[in-house]
């Protein structure tokens, strides 16, 4: 939970930054590639974000690594930052963080829809389509199988629940005969 309002709070920074000199897309590109680095190379980031290991040692580290990308001069600054205050670790969240805030701005809601087999293609796209005309947003959609689902769709966006699933279905039947009605 701490760890959580913290992230959120360098990058609600960092968004701050980008909003302010217009370049908010490219510093989230920047996030997005430095910590799929780190989740490719975790070894990198469990040396960098260990405190066991001298500050200067760790600065050099990250150092060589920043040298050879080509992130802007911003972005670098706030990785610093982030080693500085021991908070390098958190790289994930942050970035998580950054990215649904960018979605927020930029009008784009996440949908998670969940289905007990793969969902064709053109299925998902009718499905995108027909969320984003509900909300009025531009949707980026998440799927994930659940087979306990046994059929239908389970769709959240934000607070949101559309549960259309056999599994709820039956489950409400079974509650109904509990009770009598």
């Amino acid at each position: 939970m701490i760890g959580s309002k913290v992230s959120k709070r360098y990058a609600k920074a960092l968004l701050g930054l980008g909003q302010e000199d217009g370049h908010f897309e490219e510093y989230g590109r920047n996030l997005q590639d430095f910590s799929g680095f780190c989740e490719v190379h975790k070894e990198v980031l469990g040396v960098v974000a260990n405190q066991i290991f001298p500050v200067e040692d760790r600065r050099q580290i990250l150092k060589a690594l920043l040298e050879k990308s080509t992130y802007s001069d911003v972005v670098k600054n706030f990785f610093n930052l982030l080693l500085d205050k021991n908070r390098i670790g958190i790289i994930h969240q942050i970035t998580d963080h950054y990215e649904r805030l960018t979605d927020d701005i930029s009008n784009i809601a996440r949908a998670e829809i969940v289905t007990p087999r793969p969902l064709k293609e053109d299925a998902q796209n009718r499905l995108e389509k027909v969320l984003g005309d509900l909300t009025s947003k531009k949707i980026k959609v998440e799927v994930k199988e659940d087979n306990s689902l046994i059929g239908g769709i389970v769709v959240k966006i934000g607070d949101w629940v559309l549960d259309g699933s056999v599994k709820t279905q039956l489950e409400g039947l079974n509650e109904s005969l509990k009770r009598g009605e």
